[in-house]
């Protein structure tokens, strides 16, 4: 009769630990929780669990559990069509963290279907923002400014569904492999041209130097020419002066001398050879000795 009592007494104390353990609850470091009462959200003045031990209505009230930490989102690269008509593959990078669970359970629930969202909305605001820059700003210092616009347009459509976005980086923004290969092959088209006409120029500018400094040689050459001449002119007429002043003074010893002269011009190479009368006047000296005055 004593043992009906005692497994009633066992019964009802594993129930009320069974719903001891129902009614308590820990959120850990780094988590959010809500506590829904049949799919609606409870006690609506303090909705949001904070890290710690708390207690809820068992078998009538579950706790849904969030991360409170920073997340990250990397999705996929897309292509996207510039302002230019060209086209890039865009790499973004996006950090956030559910800053308001009641919002974000109400419109998306999961962290799945949040991330989902998320990726269409960066990927429309990338879309979008690009769409009205050009190539030479998306790699030139203009793009820190338009990751700012495409963060800022990101964070303020993130808002409904509970998020706070901290960051959105443009990790990569290049040319697809196809259009990189044929720009790099316009490029190298036009570099080869521009060496081509460098190459032209430089011929050009030495033919220009060739031809100025044949110029100036010709000039100096003939300056020098005139020079010469005169110099010549002069040394002849003071050769002629002399001559005139040995002849008037010793006209004997002039003719002697001139001869002597004629005989080192004629004979001086020891190869020529004259024919002449043994009264031939030009070998009178041979013959006889000048008559000196």
């Amino acid at each position: 009769m004593n043992r009906l009592p005692m497994a009633a007494g066992a019964v009802l104390l594993a129930a009320l630990l069974v719903i001891a353990i129902s009614s308590l609850f820990t959120v850990q470091q780094g988590e959010q929780a809500l506590v829904l009462r049949f799919g609606a959200i409870a006690n609506a003045d303090h909705p949001v669990m904070e890290p710690g031990l708390h207690v809820k209505k068992p078998f009538i009230e579950d706790v849904v559990r969030f991360d409170a930490r920073l997340l990250d989102l990397d999705p996929p690269a897309e292509q996207v069509i510039l302002a230019d008509q060209k086209r890039i593959e865009v790499d973004t990078y996006t950090r956030f963290r559910i800053a308001d669970p009641i919002l974000f359970y109400q419109s998306v629930r999961s962290e799945e279907k949040a991330r989902e969202r998320l990726r269409e909305i960066v990927n429309n605001s990338a879309r979008r923002v690009l769409g009205n820059v050009t190539l030479p700003s998306v790699l030139s210092a203009e793009r820190e400014q338009i990751m700012h616009e495409i963060q800022h347009e990101v964070s303020d459509n993130a808002k409904s569904l509970g998020l706070a976005v901290a960051d959105v980086r443009l990790r990569r923004a290049d040319l697809p492999p196809e259009t990189s290969q044929a720009i790099f092959r316009r490029m190298e088209s036009e570099r080869q041209r521009e060496a081509a006409e460098a190459r032209a120029q430089g011929a050009e500018r030495a033919q220009q130097v060739r031809a100025s400094a044949e110029r100036e040689r010709t000039i100096i050459l003939a300056e020098a020419q005139r020079s010469a001449q005169i110099l010549r002119g002069q040394g002849e007429n003071e050769a002629n002066r002399a001559y005139a002043e040995a002849f008037g003074a010793d006209p004997a010893f002039f003719a002697f001398y001139r001869s002597l002269s004629a005989y080192k011009q004629s004979l001086g190479d020891g190869q020529t050879t004259y024919v002449l009368t043994p009264d031939s006047d030009f070998f009178q000296y041979f013959a006889k000795a000048p008559n000196r005055h």
